[in-house]
């Protein structure tokens, strides 16, 4: 995998369309998020995450989180190992800001295998910039549940950027039926947010693309 290019212009876009927007996505989303490889170095990273921690893109690409983190690794080399063979995985950390403050956020990490390669999709749900404890909330769902076409239309428009009325002119139906599609997506993959549910259809994608091979 190059760094810096998105691992999945290798592969031949599937179907539905859903590659070219994972990267679209990935950088466009408020939601801070990184690939990690296998050493947990980060191969890349979005304009958010960025905003988060104050570093420029080079000083985090090729460096593994840990060194970002206060006390060291959250995880063992050998919870980690573990970790990248589950679905997801969840954690509180105290990140290392630029500006030598600090921030505690809570993470889920989404392993998957792209291009052959093992990755680790990680998002950052919550913040909390005065270092206050991250108080954990169970999912709702599973992350992997199937929507339904016109679910998986709403969810890419909204990772777009569309609003709800542009996304409503765009199908041809009305405002509050795409809140019910948006609300019944946000169900099936445990989101607390729209931010959230693109960061879940996120890991979706990664997850599609390693069970397709």
């Amino acid at each position: 995998m190059t760094v810096g290019t998105p691992p999945g212009e290798a592969r031949k876009a599937s179907d539905d369309g859903w590659q070219p927007l994972f990267w679209e996505a990935f950088r466009r989303s408020t939601n801070p998020m990184a690939l990690f490889d296998e050493q947990r170095r980060h191969v890349e990273v979005n304009g958010a995450y960025l905003r988060l921690l104050g570093f420029s893109r080079g000083a985090l690409i090729g460096r593994p989180i840990y060194d970002f983190v206060l006390g060291g690794p959250v995880m063992s080399a050998e919870r980690w190992k573990a970790a990248l063979g589950e679905t997801q995985f969840t954690g509180i950390a105290d990140l290392r800001r630029q500006d030598g403050g600090s921030v505690t956020v809570e993470f889920a990490g989404h392993p998957a295998v792209v291009n052959g390669k093992q990755v680790v999709l990680g998002v950052i749900m919550r913040v909390d910039r005065r270092g206050k404890h991250v108080a954990r909330r169970p999912p709702h769902g599973s992350a992997t549940e199937k929507l339904t076409k016109r679910e998986l239309d709403v969810v890419r428009m909204i990772a777009l950027g569309g609003t709800g009325p542009e996304i409503a002119d765009e199908l041809h139906v009305t405002h509050n039926t795409v809140r019910t599609h948006a609300r019944n997506a946000m169900t099936k993959v445990g989101a607390r947010s729209r931010a959230h549910l693109v960061a879940k259809a996120l890991a979706e994608i990664l997850y599609r693309q390693e069970s397709q091979g």
